[in-house]
């Protein structure tokens, strides 16, 4: 089982002499609690607890301990490379139970994120989303011809995007790029759109790394922002991240380093 591997030194901690064990291995006991411990953890990771997962746990954590002893029996463990290992491995554990007792203290609270759905929400009250079309070319001059005949009326703008954009995926819809905000586009293309009003088409074509577009903006609308609940778990996991930058800072600050 995977998940097992995730399991390394729950069943080395010294227990109680008092607890119940459920193996003794050359003297060294498993003991229920270790045992109900790495239940609990693949339990909270979705398995279901049952007799044959136990049973399979438990096979594990003999394993396990047969070969941690045999290691330590041929002195494996004094090693220098497996020494610097365990303690990287010990140092990973303290560090990620410090940031999570941290946040148990510290939690981030609904107003925290709500207040951080108002400021984002308001900073971003004043984006637009845009319903384009354009028309895509090789050559400055076939872009030119073209504008001129759908100015003159002689093409409609959809069908010359069907008979001559090579932008075969927008060009066979007529060059409808639907809606989107300027950030999808490449800058020449999106300072383009930004000065255009509804309605609007461009004077000029305007050049990009893919050609020359003909560009044409159907239609304006505020950006739609998200509700509360959607973005609810994506704010707090970045409060939770700022609110462990800072805490490391301040360790960091009150830390003594020469």
């Amino acid at each position: 089982m995977k998940k097992l591997v995730m399991f390394a030194a729950a069943f080395a901690i010294s227990a109680p002499l008092y607890a119940q064990n459920v193996a003794t291995i050359n003297g060294k006991a498993i003991t229920q609690d270790q045992l109900d411990q790495f239940i609990s953890l693949l339990v909270s990771q979705g398995a279901k607890d049952s007799p044959e997962l136990r049973e399979q746990v438990k096979q594990e954590m003999i394993g396990r301990l047969v070969a941690v002893q045999a290691a330590e029996r041929a002195g494996i463990d004094k090693e220098p490379e497996v020494r610097q290992e365990l303690e990287l491995a010990r140092q990973g554990i303290l560090v990620r139970a410090l940031m999570e007792n941290y946040l148990e203290e510290n939690p981030v609270t609904d107003k925290q994120i709500e207040e951080e759905y108002e400021a984002i929400k308001k900073a971003q009250s004043d984006r637009k989303e845009y319903k384009i079309r354009h028309i895509l070319v090789e050559e400055e001059q076939a872009a030119r011809d073209l504008l001129a005949q759908i100015e003159a009326n002689e093409i409609s703008f959809e069908n010359a995007a069907k008979e001559h954009s090579i932008d075969k995926g927008t060009g066979s819809q007529g060059g409808d790029l639907g809606w989107s905000t300027t950030s999808s586009y490449v800058p020449p293309f999106a300072q383009a759109v930004e000065s255009m009003e509804k309605g609007q088409r461009t004077s000029d074509p305007v050049q990009s790394q893919f050609g020359w577009h003909i560009i044409e903006v159907e239609d304006i609308r505020p950006v739609t922002f998200p509700a509360l609940a959607e973005v609810k778990p994506q704010l707090q996991e970045m409060l939770q991240q700022e609110k462990l930058s800072q805490y490391q800072e301040e360790l960091m600050e009150k830390a003594k380093i020469q």
